[in-house]
């Protein structure tokens, strides 16, 4: 749930100032990545890695649920990593650029939402379980 509140503030950040070119959306979404979504996913794949293994599935015949819900993981972790790299060029260019629009920040904030669609695809899956 971390990982997702920290996406959504980012995401939410970075829509807001889309418009308006903010610096300090941008800035925030960034922080929000960095600070908040960045540990939140390490923190969650280490714990399903060790809940996966506690339960005693062996990947042979792992139910659709647990599958999507690595499919999500490893892509949206790379995705976020490349989001956080992007955003803090692209702010970094707004701050010293005088708040000029940043392509960098807009393409981070796409990705960030992708990321996040996958997260809320694997929540529902791991909720719902359809099998």
């Amino acid at each position: 749930m971390l990982l997702v509140g920290g996406l959504t503030t980012a995401v939410t950040s970075f829509s807001l100032g889309w418009r308006r070119d903010s610096l300090t959306l941008s800035r925030l979404g960034f922080w929000a990545l960095l600070v908040v979504a960045f540990p939140a996913w390490w923190l969650m794949r280490i714990a399903a890695q060790w809940i996966y293994d506690k339960e005693g599935f062996s990947g042979s015949i792992d139910p659709n649920w647990i599958e999507i819900g690595f499919i999500a993981a490893e892509p949206g972790g790379l995705l976020l990593l490349i989001a956080i790299i992007l955003t803090g060029i692209g702010v970094r260019r707004m701050r010293r650029g005088g708040g000029e629009p940043s392509t960098l920040v807009r393409v981070g904030a796409v990705l960030s939402t992708i990321a996040l669609a996958a997260y809320l695809v694997a929540v529902w899956a791991m909720t719902a379980k359809p099998d």
